[in-house]
């Protein structure tokens, strides 16, 4: 793939700048086919986020939390890892990622060979009991799906609640310590497909240009940080990435 100079620049400031860290948003798995939440034309726009993605919605009405979210999980399910997601996988294989930072809860960065990821919203790989404390891989929950809207517990019969982050839950404290370790290590932050609005992840780039890193920026659209990044490439995150791969990891 020919490099555009935004990707040649970017592949530079990889190569250069060392350790890196990425920070990826739903902008990396739209291109799964997977739908974002926060933009005009997200999910937020279309529901009431705190009528669907709060804990006292859940708790209050687990089966209406339920129905919205089961057509959901068939979708995460059945998307596939895409270029940025390979691209980032073949970079940490090359020693050129430390780590891949996500805001997402699909498991494609996992699925793609991504080997050290911190997931800082959690995500779909597991739901728990709130009754009983019994935790369910994905595989079982999807056949409980299958029964009906909402998944109950076999052991107790409790509605089961997703292990990812509802909006009034606190973010998994080892992942999110991890996520600002990572920053302050990092000689280069690699934003990619997030437009830094969700705190207090979007803090992360901060942590690194305090630390005396750099921030480079992939994503449609304008940032938080754009003034601040050494360089940001307004484009897609599959096209750009695996441009970069290519030229710097290789065979892997």
């Amino acid at each position: 793939m020919t490099l555009s100079a935004d990707s040649h620049g970017l592949a530079e400031l990889l190569r250069e700048r060392q350790p890196c860290v990425v920070l990826t948003g739903a902008g990396v798995s739209t291109e799964s086919g997977i739908p974002d939440f926060r933009s005009p034309q997200g999910l937020w726009a279309q529901f009431d986020p705190f009528e669907y993605g709060s804990i006292a919605a859940f708790r209050a009405d687990p089966a209406k939390v339920w129905r919205f979210y089961a057509p959901r999980f068939a979708v995460l399910t059945e998307a596939e890892p895409n270029a940025a997601h390979r691209a980032l996988a073949r970079l940490e294989h090359a020693g050129l990622v430390r780590a891949v930072i996500t805001q997402n809860i699909d498991l494609l960065h996992e699925r793609a060979g991504s080997r050290d990821v911190v997931e800082v919203h959690r995500s779909i790989r597991t739901s728990r009991c709130p009754g009983c404390g019994t935790s369910y891989p994905l595989a079982r929950v999807l056949e409980l799906l299958e029964e009906e809207d909402a998944p109950a517990c076999p052991e107790c019969g409790a509605i089961l609640k997703p292990d990812v982050v509802f909006f009034g839950e606190l973010l998994p404290a080892e992942a999110i310590d991890r996520a600002f370790e990572l920053a302050r290590e990092a000689a280069l932050l690699l934003v990619v497909g997030s437009a830094l609005e969700v705190h207090p992840v979007a803090g992360l780039p901060l942590e690194t240009l305090e630390t005396g890193g750099e921030v480079a920026i992939v994503n449609r659209g304008p940032t938080e940080l754009d003034a601040r990044a050494t360089l940001k490439v307004d484009g897609t995150a599959g096209e750009v990435l695996a441009a970069v791969a290519d030229q710097l990891a290789g065979g892997y």
